[in-house]
């Protein structure tokens, strides 16, 4: 199991985190096969896989925006925070991504990202390989 920090810079931004997962991935398992499981440990960010052709992270950005009503929330906490609570929630802190011989199989235009909803902050993620047979 691994640890990553991602230091974030923006409210809320998108950053590509496929090269740090490659990494790590070619240098502890290069001739393993199986499944990455990613677990991000936050409530305000998310993971999931994207196409970051130019300005379709901004766009990302704009439709979570118009996803989360505008409401009296309740949390205690802070009522600032529920949207990302309430987008992190629906986007997802995890994603499990096959794995070949120490790669990540994703699509021609396939990347894995960070989703920032609260920062700026530093988020960890914890990165797991399931062998398969």
């Amino acid at each position: 199991m691994h640890r990553l920090a991602i230091k974030t810079h923006k409210k809320r931004e998108v950053i590509d985190i496929t090269q740090k997962l490659e990494a790590i991935l070619w240098k502890h398992y290069a001739d393993k096969t199986g499944i990455c499981h990613l677990n991000l440990l936050h409530t305000t960010a998310a993971l999931t896989t994207a196409d970051l052709d130019p300005g379709t992270d901004l766009d990302m950005l704009d439709a979570f925006e118009i996803m989360v009503p505008k409401l009296d929330y309740r949390h205690e906490h802070n009522p600032e925070h529920v949207p990302d609570h309430i987008l992190s929630a629906m986007i997802g802190t995890s994603v499990s991504l096959a794995v070949e011989a120490g790669l990540l199989l994703l699509g021609t235009w396939q990347r894995v990202v960070l989703i920032e909803l609260d920062g700026p902050r530093e988020r960890e993620l914890v990165m797991s390989l399931a062998e398969t047979v």
